[in-house]
């Protein structure tokens, strides 16, 4: 039975002149306050709504209503914004 030929393929070397401009080396890292700031963000945003649920919606701020939740919330999910910043 004949042998099949054995295809030579050609190593892939990517094009010069396509390259990204700025590399992870040349990125600067967070500064130190983001990450800080990210998790007290979490913290702030938790205890604000344990804090809402066990006082039976009187406190942090009672005319704020469920507006509370929003504030609780919108901290974490600033924090969320902060941590996607990080490096």
């Amino acid at each position: 039975m004949p042998k099949s030929q054995v295809r030579k393929k050609k190593v892939y070397t990517p094009p010069t002149d396509v390259r990204p401009t700025a590399t992870a080396a040349t990125r600067k890292p967070s500064p130190v306050w983001l990450p800080v700031t990210a998790v007290a963000l979490i913290v702030g945003g938790i205890a604000w709504l344990v804090v809402y649920y066990l006082s039976e919606q009187e406190y942090p701020v009672m005319s704020w209503g469920y507006w509370n939740l929003a504030v609780g919330f919108g901290a974490m999910v600033a924090s969320l914004v902060l941590l996607s910043r990080w490096r």
